[in-house]
């Protein structure tokens, strides 16, 4: 059911982008920022308690929704209301519309729409040097990846609407503290020090939910990609090693997301370098979803059912 409900969901993103908007669910902003503030002196045990406190009562209404509708007239209005929810949990913004978007401003010199997309896919204000930011934004993408579908797909797969919902609000939340670190939120004393002072516990709760999905993920990029560089890629720990949890999964999984692409080096003074490889990072992203992870989960469901 959860499935078919996600092949449905999927297929039909692409026909309600005019609605993408209503998915940043900005609604709930003022919340995220109460709840940052309410973390300014809290210990670290108690900052991850209160914000899975937070995750559970904005999860609660669709995972009791999930339940009451589970055994109504042959799950139909469940399979309505996964295909619903799911649909709002993916994104917020489509990953390949903002990578086309960059790509045409890219290709048609359009430096102002180039720094836009860029900060939106990046989180955060793009580097200076052109260079600098097409690196940047093809990391973004492979790790986007991870932040826009995949968590979201697999927590649905696991635990239906209820899981890819519960994934979104914590990405939602990330999402707050990097709009805050990066000086872009409205204005008050929570601008620019929301990830030492109160986004750790937020970053570890979304690194905990993201760590299995982003290990899947990069074995999806091994099986789509090059084979030998991947390994090697995920074989070498590299900065990983050193850097926080969160950023580390993040790392690791952009590193293997280029070595599967089969380009390590940038070519610096290339814009059609960078092109090929933006368009290599997106597709790689693709292929690991429909050509290798859907099959999977299709030989699954069908294994579950005939037993």
């Amino acid at each position: 059911m959860n499935f078919l409900a996600l092949l449905l969901g999927l297929a039909t993103e692409r026909m309600l982008t005019h609605l993408f908007h209503l998915r940043e669910f900005r609604w709930l902003d003022p919340l995220f920022d109460h709840h940052l503030r309410r973390l300014r002196k809290a210990r670290s045990w108690l900052a991850v308690s209160l914000t899975l406190l937070l995750t559970l009562l904005l999860v609660a209404p669709v995972a009791a929704a999930s339940l009451l509708l589970w055994d109504e007239l042959l799950r139909i209005p469940y399979f309505l209301f996964a295909v619903f929810v799911l649909l709002f949990s993916l994104g917020p913004r489509d990953l390949d519309d903002e990578v086309e978007d960059y790509l045409a401003a890219l290709e048609s010199g359009d430096a102002d729409t180039q720094r836009q997309v860029a900060q939106e896919l990046l989180e955060r204000s793009p580097p200076e040097t052109p260079i600098a930011c097409n690196e940047a934004v093809e990391r973004a993408i492979y790790t986007q990846a991870n932040n826009r579908i995949f968590g979201v797909v697999f927590w649905f797969l696991l635990l239906g609407p209820t899981g890819a919902w519960a994934f979104r609000v914590v990405d939602l939340m990330r999402h707050r503290v990097e709009v805050r670190a990066a000086g872009k939120g409205a204005g008050d004393t929570m601008v620019g020090e929301a990830p030492a002072a109160m986004g750790e516990a937020v970053r570890t709760l979304h690194g905990v939910l993201a760590w299995i999905p982003s290990r899947l993920l990069m074995l999806g990029y091994v099986l789509a990609g090059n084979f030998e560089d991947a390994m090697s890629g995920w074989r070498s720990g590299g900065p990983a090693i050193s850097l926080p949890f969160t950023e580390g999964s993040n790392e690791i999984l952009a590193r293997v997301g280029m070595a599967a692409s089969g380009r390590s080096i940038l070519d610096v003074g290339n814009s059609a370098e960078a092109l090929e490889r933006i368009r290599g990072a997106r597709s790689l992203v693709m292929r690991t979803l429909w050509m290798i992870w859907c099959p999977v989960i299709a030989v699954l469901t069908l294994y579950d059912w005939l037993i």
